[in-house]
C-alpha cells in the first residue's frame, strides 16, 4: 500500500496550525502559503510540464 502525500496539503495543514496556535501571524502565513503555492504552480514540483 502506498500513501501519497503532496506538497500542497502538507503546507495548507502547517499554516492552518500556525493560525489557530498564533492568529496574530496570520498575514505573515498567508502570505508565505501564497508565494508557496504559486512556486509550486510555476516549476510544476511533483511532477509538471517536463
Amino acid at each position: 500500500m502506498n500513501i501519497h502525500l503532496g506538497l500542497t496539503p502538507l503546507i495548507s495543514l502547517v499554516a492552518g496550525v500556525l493560525i489557530l496556535a498564533i492568529p496574530r501571524l496570520l498575514n505573515y502565513i498567508v502570505a508565505i502559503y501564497l508565494i508557496v503555492i504559486g512556486l509550486i504552480g510555476l516549476f510544476g514540483m511533483g511532477g509538471g510540464l517536463r
